[in-house]
């Protein structure tokens, strides 16, 4: 019934916005049906009320998804640089490239070469004079010249190839887009969520409302090479240095004409962290001070008391009394009495048993 809000408020698309906890909402997201498959089996039939965090089957989605994911480069469109490669062929070329560098049954991709590369401003402002920097897929390249804006940003690079540098030395490796007459980029947008709540579980009393996460998506707008305008809804890549995404509107099937690519959760917890800080009062309620307690059988008990030697850890955490020493158990008799049986092989059945009393 809380879910049907969102719906009812237009704070989600639908019930298979990404944001939501349905198995329509985290498919859209990225969540393969072999990895909810075994997610379930992997928890096993319970009659408690659990609550799961999601990095185990974020974490367990990756595993599925990362050996045959095809790799594809994407630069985010705000303060982009182009850079002048010295030393590129003069003519853009275009090479074959493997789409995964693990798994070559993926098949192959199609990569520019150009004198003209286009990098991520991120990346370009940590740039420095004469720096040796790695290209990937390309190699090598040394950095000869920066030209910054008033306000400190990268506007134009200037990059010497040194293909004969050693890339295991350098510290930047970085992704970049050329172009070609007929290989242009293709228009983009990487989009990214986060939780509808501040709260990891909401109580009865709660108002959700007052728990609201003000903002819960996140748009970039980015070139992603070519290769990405032929790739079907619902195929799955991984963006190379930003993560994995899904493909969720093609060109064709966008009012804007660009690819929509939604990022998909790794189950690290680093980036399933919100990215906003808990709004106050959101704190889940602490019990009052002097409040009666109660043991797991839902039985109000006094003060803790204070621990003695006579009493054992488990003692202490339930607050039970020690227990009587008990000197005899019950025994129990053999199911076959004291007669050896063969154990066949491949038993796939169980063993029945008799009542003696």
């Amino acid at each position: 019934r809380k879910l049907q809000w969102f719906v009812d408020q237009g704070f989600v698309t639908g019930w298979d916005d990404p944001r939501f906890p349905t198995v329509r909402g985290i498919r859209r997201r990225g969540m393969t049906i072999d990895a909810l498959r075994q997610y379930v089996l992997m928890q096993g039939a319970s009659q408690k009320n659990m609550l799961l965090e999601w990095d185990k089957i974020w974490a367990l989605n990756k595993k599925l998804i990362d050996p045959v994911a095809p790799r594809h480069t994407a630069v985010v469109k705000q303060g982009l640089v182009p850079a002048t490669i010295v030393g590129a062929p003069a003519t853009p070329e275009v090479r074959d490239l493997p789409k995964h560098k693990k798994n070559p049954d993926l098949g192959t991709k199609r990569t520019v070469f150009s004198s003209l590369v286009f990098i991520d401003q991120a990346d370009a402002a940590t740039f420095e004079q004469n720096e040796e920097i790695t290209l990937m897929d390309w190699g090598n390249a040394i950095v000869e010249s920066i030209e910054r804006s008033s306000e400190g940003t990268v506007t134009a690079l200037s990059l010497r190839l040194h293909l004969e540098g050693d890339v295991k030395t350098t510290k930047k490796k970085i992704t970049w887009l050329g172009q070609a007459p007929d290989l242009h980029p293709v228009e983009a947008m990487l989009v990214d969520y986060d939780y509808l709540i501040t709260k990891k579980r909401l109580e009865e009393d709660d108002s959700v409302e007052d728990v609201l996460t003000p903002v819960t998506e996140f748009s970039d707008p980015a070139i992603v090479d070519a290769n990405v305008d032929s790739l079907q809804q619902g195929a799955i890549i991984q963006l190379e240095r930003r993560g994995y995404y899904i493909v969720d509107k093609t060109r064709t099937q966008s009012d804007l004409g660009l690819v929509t690519l939604i990022k998909i959760p790794d189950g690290k917890a680093a980036n399933l962290a919100s990215k906003h800080k808990e709004v106050p009062g959101t704190e889940p309620k602490k019990a009052k001070t002097g409040s009666p307690k109660t043991n797991p059988w839902g039985k109000k008990v006094a003060a803790t008391p204070k621990p003695s030697a006579e009493t054992s850890d488990a003692d202490q955490s339930l607050n039970l009394p020690k227990p009587e020493d008990v000197s005899s158990m019950y025994v129990t008799r053999p199911v076959y009495g004291d007669v050896v049986l063969e154990t066949p092989e491949n038993v796939s059945s169980m063993y029945s048993t008799k009542k003696y009393c």
